[in-house]
Formats: structure tokens, C-alpha cells, sequence
């Protein structure tokens, strides 16, 4: 088995442990790659450094690390099995020293796949494409100012749903509906549900709730209006696009799915219990 390891030097300690994950999986025999990651950026990458061919990834850090690794693997899906070094994630859910025996168990084929649905963001300005993004939680539109509504105009499918006032709206993954949707009164949905959350950010019409769609669904954002105050496009928490008025966003379901390797120890619904309370 090809196993690359990828851990978020930002965490404490997380390059020393890589190395003795390195280090024990060598000993067995297995090939192995490592890779360092901080700041949303490999670490010293080689000039046209590719993403390596594996089996497996072993993911050292946090959901945010999880997150990274699923966009690095977007166009040929890794199973991941996340490690988080803190506490219990809603991705990472093998702590540190549990790794060993959910490798050995992933091994022998006693761990399951949990098939995640991701988005594919597409900025439009006329006929010229500006901006490709994966993501694996949302993608949000949003006011850069705080206290001051944007306008977007919204259709499903070609079908026009409306215009709408907010401070911003969310597109999110069941994945991500525990993330920055449900702060904004979003639901949270089974990961593995085919569908897709819009939560608007502190709408100006109390009428304006939040809808859960298809996952076949294409949604589609437009400024059609100059706005009061700049707009930015954020994919997975990071700020990745200003758009300007007449750019179209187009969110669909991306044509591969996220693998995450699933833990034998918890399930999603004690992990909400635990983490929601």
C-alpha cells in the first residue's frame, strides 16, 4: 500500500509525530511519502511538484487540514483518514494515539468509506471563466464591511428563486453544515446526505430561511447591481475572489466525491452530541 502522510506544521508537535508515522510504516514495509503543509500552502514544494499517486493519506492536524487534503485530492479522491491533534473533529475523527490501529484495522478492510458530496465554484465575467474552486464545506458570498446588507440575485436551476438582502448567503455541503451555516441557523444534515444547504447571513426579510436542495441542484449567484461595499468569495474559509457587478457564481456538485476513512470508535451523531452539546 502507497500511504502519503500530510501534516499541518502549524500544529504543534505534528512534524515530529509525521516522522514517527513515517518511520513505524517503513519498518512494515509500505511505501511512504510525506508532506508538510502550513499556511494553506505545501511546504518547499519541488518546482512542478505533483500530488503523489497513493492508496491512502494519513491527514495530521484538524477538520482544516482535512479540508486541504480532500481539495488536493479533488481530481483523483484519496481515502483519508484524518488524525486530529486536538480534540475530536467532525473530519478528523481518529486521535493521535489511535492512528496505528485505525491504519491496521483500514488495512484489513474493517473500516468503511464515507462518500462526502463537494462543491465546484466557478466565477463567470462575460464568457471569460476567472476562478475554479473545490470545496469540501461551503462556499460564501458575503459584504466585506460588517453591518451592511449586499444584494444577490439567486436561481435554481434557471429558475429565478429572487433577490436577496443579506449581509451574505452560504452554499453549503452536508459536510459543512456543521461549519459557518449552522452559526447562521442553517440545519445540519447526515454527511453522506446528496444534497446541498443555502443559508442567507442575516437577511433583511424574515421570510428569507434556509432551503435544502437537491445535490444535482445548480445554483446560481449574480451582482447585478453595483454594491455599497466591496464582496468577497470565500471557498472553505478562505478568501479566494473579489467579484465585481455582473459576475456570475456557479455552484454544483463536483463530479468526484471526498473519501474519508471512518472511525470504528464514534459515530457522527456522538460526535455532534459531543461537540455541540
Amino acid at each position: 500500500m502507497r500511504t502519503v502522510v500530510i501534516a499541518n506544521f502549524d500544529k504543534s508537535g505534528a512534524e515530529e509525530f509525521q516522522d514517527l508515522i513515517i518511520s513505524v510504516l517503513r519498518d512494515r514495509g509500505y511505501e511512504v511519502t510525506g508532506l508538510g503543509y502550513k499556511g494553506n500552502e505545501l511546504v518547499d514544494p519541488k518546482p512542478g511538484q505533483s500530488v503523489p499517486d497513493a492508496d491512502l493519506a494519513i491527514v495530521l492536524g484538524g477538520d482544516g487540514t482535512v479540508l486541504y487534503s480532500c481539495r488536493l485530492f479533488a481530481e483523483k479522491p484519496i481515502p483519508v483518514l484524518g488524525v486530529n491533534l486536538g480534540t475530536i473533529g467532525f473530519m478528523a475523527e481518529v486521535v493521535r494515539e489511535e492512528w496505528l490501529s485505525a491504519f491496521e484495522k483500514y488495512v484489513r478492510g474493517e473500516l468503511g468509506i464515507s462518500e462526502r458530496l463537494m462543491l465546484s465554484v466557478s466565477v463567470l465575467r462575460g464568457n471569460q471563466l476567472l476562478l475554479r474552486e473545490t470545496a469540501l464545506n461551503d462556499c460564501v458570498l458575503s459584504g466585506s464591511a460588517s453591518s451592511r446588507m449586499i444584494f444577490i440575485d439567486v436561481e435554481l436551476s434557471g429558475i429565478e428563486l429572487g433577490r436577496y438582502r443579506a449581509d451574505g448567503i452560504i452554499l453549503a455541503t452536508p459536510t459543512g453544515s456543521t461549519a459557518y451555516s449552522l452559526s447562521a441557523g442553517g440545519p445540519i444534515l447526515h454527511p453522506e446526505t446528496d444534497a446541498l444547504i443555502l443559508t442567507p447571513i442575516c437577511p433583511h426579510s424574515l421570510s428569507n430561511r434556509p432551503l435544502v436542495l437537491p445535490g444535482s441542484e445548480k445554483i446560481t449567484l449574480t451582482l447585478k447591481q453595483k454594491q455599497r461595499i466591496p464582496v468577497t468569495l470565500t471557498v472553505d474559509g478562505r478568501g479566494v475572489f473579489l467579484p465585481e457587478e455582473g459576475d456570475v457564481i456557479q455552484v454544483s456538485r463536483h463530479r468526484a466525491k471526498a473519501l474519508l476513512v471512518k472511525s470504528d470508535k464514534r459515530s457522527f451523531y456522538e460526535i455532534v452530541h459531543a461537540k455541540l452539546n
